[in-house]
């Protein structure tokens, strides 16, 4: 496995000014039913010869001061950024080589992030308390911290595996094989899984074509057939936030049908490169990522694609985020989490894991 040990490190220093909004209380949620479903979804677009310009020339919002959020994104550089009234506040370039799939900021300070080779944790002083290798031939492109002592990972690989491991010990207390679709094939495999109020797993299937909902045990609970799915976000009323194909978000209720869909054709006038990652916002509307492959593609500061659209839930953009020259180049867009809705440990389960 390569664990790393943790490094001894002081208590985490914890941003002033961001004091306020990391001690607000997450709002309830609705628990989660289980009710098995898969149902095929048309995602049909429409296509063109001539692309869209990257975005309109004036933005909706207020820019980066629009919302004090945590960033971070599949990039050249392992990158994290914190922005608060309309400024980066502080910044952290891991140095690896990797992408950042997945990262989230708790009420503590600490950040989780996977970063396809590994996953690292550390605190607002930048020190790190855990680091775990990527075993040889896998790759790890999503993490979850279940309660203090434990983090939920899956291994792209072959086999690929979901994995609950004790920080403390660095010793494995679950695990179970997942089904790929190209057990050759591990990049495209996972990207994102979540933990349900229920104490369940979303898993967020690529290759496969589908979301499944997971116990403890490996048994399947409930799916749904989503063309390529990012990403697989429980909401609060018991539906699911999913990113498909990179060119839908689609929320799906337990019936699986669609209830609510923003694609492509409902940003007129943007290049929607690859939506990856939605969030339901406690207003009711969706954050949404626009991802840029850096890899395929030279980007061009002056004229760039918008890294995020916040969306009504008549689909009007009341805020696109562009910022790509310093001083706050902010880079490829994955992970945006407002910081008025934060994320404690105390926050999920996993079964009996907590």
């Amino acid at each position: 496995m390569n664990p790393r040990p943790a490094m001894t490190s002081n208590t985490p220093k914890i941003f002033p000014l961001l004091n306020l909004a990391w001690l607000l209380l997450a709002m309830p949620a609705m628990a989660q039913s289980t009710l098995p479903v898969s149902t095929p979804l048309n995602l049909t677009q429409s296509s063109s010869t001539n692309p869209p310009p990257p975005a309109p020339a004036i933005l909706p919002g207020q820019g980066l001061a629009q919302h004090d959020f945590f960033y971070a994104g599949e990039g050249r550089k392992e990158q994290l950024c914190i922005v608060h009234g309309g400024k980066v506040i502080w910044s952290y370039d891991h140095p690896a080589s990797g992408e950042i799939s997945d990262a989230i900021l708790y009420s503590s300070g600490n950040i989780l992030f996977a970063h396809q080779h590994g996953i690292t944790e550390i605190n607002a002083s930048q020190q790190i308390l855990w680091d775990f290798v990527a075993p040889t031939n896998t790759e790890i492109h999503t993490a979850q911290r279940v309660g203090p002592n434990h983090v939920l990972f899956i291994e792209n690989g072959n086999p690929a595996r979901l994995v609950v491991m004790n920080t403390l010990s660095n010793t494995i207390d679950l695990q179970f094989n997942l089904p790929v679709g190209n057990p050759k094939t591990i990049h495209g495999q996972f990207r994102h899984a979540r933990l349900t109020d229920a104490g369940t797993l979303l898993v967020a299937h690529m290759d496969l074509g589908k979301v499944c909902e997971y116990d403890t045990t490996g048994k399947v609970l409930w799916s749904v057939a989503v063309p390529a799915p990012w990403s697989a976000v429980p909401l609060k009323n018991g539906n699911i936030l999913v990113c498909a194909a990179e060119k839908s978000v689609l929320e799906i209720n337990r019936q699986g049908q669609t209830v609510w869909q923003f694609t492509r054709a409902d940003a007129p006038g943007y290049r929607l490169t690859s939506m990856q990652i939605a969030t339901r916002l406690s207003n009711g509307n969706t954050l949404i990522n626009n991802w840029y492959n850096q890899w395929t593609g030279r980007l061009d500061p002056a004229n760039a694609p918008v890294q995020a659209l916040e969306v009504t839930p008549a689909k009007k953009i009341v805020w696109a985020l562009r910022s790509w020259a310093p001083p706050a180049d902010l880079g490829p867009s994955t992970v945006i989490q407002l910081l008025d809705e934060p994320v404690t440990l105390v926050d999920y389960h996993f079964g009996e894991i907590q």
